[in-house]
């Protein structure tokens, strides 16, 4: 019986292992490592085995969708000014930080392949209905999967027109204030995930939210102390610049 029991308890640990295992999301790549948003940055967090990559995205002057952070590009390139007032030719002659050029979500997504899921943040003003045409072009015609895109945004005026544009596309609400707020219109969007800072989570609030059938993914966990506790409040996965600090 004492062996019988000690098989049960292992099994047991086992389980709670695997059910407590957070995804491992790479935030804008892998950019503890290489340029945020950019190719190399993207290949590293695949390279590091990630669950997901979450990049940023903004639509310019000349209609693509571009992956960046900032709504301007003086922090990372050699150039000055918005990045949405810029035309396809024009910025495609900066230079990020490291020799790399700004990449377009196609790019992105080509390099990608399906092999993991991509959290699209939708950046700046008005991407919604570009991003959805390219998200429904690579669905039909290259085949990918639906639930291999989660779209995002701080703007959730952005997220209410793609919802309205896209019944079936997976949400997650991102928000720097009390995540709890957040579940109204996480409800409203039938949205998948809340993405909070990870600095207003607590026991309390992440239980309402898992209550509601929702998950949590915050953002922007590095530090081994902070992954830890992520992991004891069971979270669903973690953005982090640092992918294999989470394993």
């Amino acid at each position: 019986m004492r062996f019988i029991g000690t098989i049960f308890f292992t099994f047991l640990m086992v389980s709670c292992n695997d059910m407590n295992k957070p995804l491992v999301i790479g935030h804008r790549g892998a950019m503890g490592h290489e340029t945020e948003n950019s190719l190399a940055s993207v290949q590293k967090a695949l390279d590091l085995g990630v669950d997901m990559i979450e990049i940023d995205v903004f639509k310019i002057d000349s209609g693509e969708i571009m992956v960046f952070h900032d709504a301007k590009v003086d922090r990372l390139t050699n150039g000055g000014g918005n990045i949405e007032e810029y035309n396809f030719f024009d910025l495609s002659q900066l230079q990020l930080d490291g020799g790399h050029k700004i990449p377009t979500l196609q790019d992105v997504l080509k390099l990608i392949d399906n092999k993991v899921v991509l959290n699209i943040e939708l950046k700046g003003a008005n991407t919604a209905e570009t991003v959805n045409h390219i998200i429904n072009y690579y669905i039909k015609e290259k085949d990918w999967s639906l639930n291999n895109f989660l779209i995002s945004s701080f703007n959730w005026d952005e997220l209410k027109q793609m919802r309205s544009l896209n019944k079936a596309v997976p949400i997650a609400v991102l928000t720097e204030e009390e995540p709890v707020d957040a579940i109204a219109i996480a409800k409203e969007l039938n949205a998948e995930a809340i993405n909070p800072n990870f600095k207003n989570l607590n026991r309390d609030n992440t239980i309402k939210i898992k209550e509601v059938g929702l998950k949590i993914y915050p953002w922007t966990v590095n530090e081994p102390q902070d992954i830890l506790k992520m992991k004891r409040l069971g979270v669903n996965g973690i953005i982090t610049n640092y992918p294999e600090r989470i394993k």
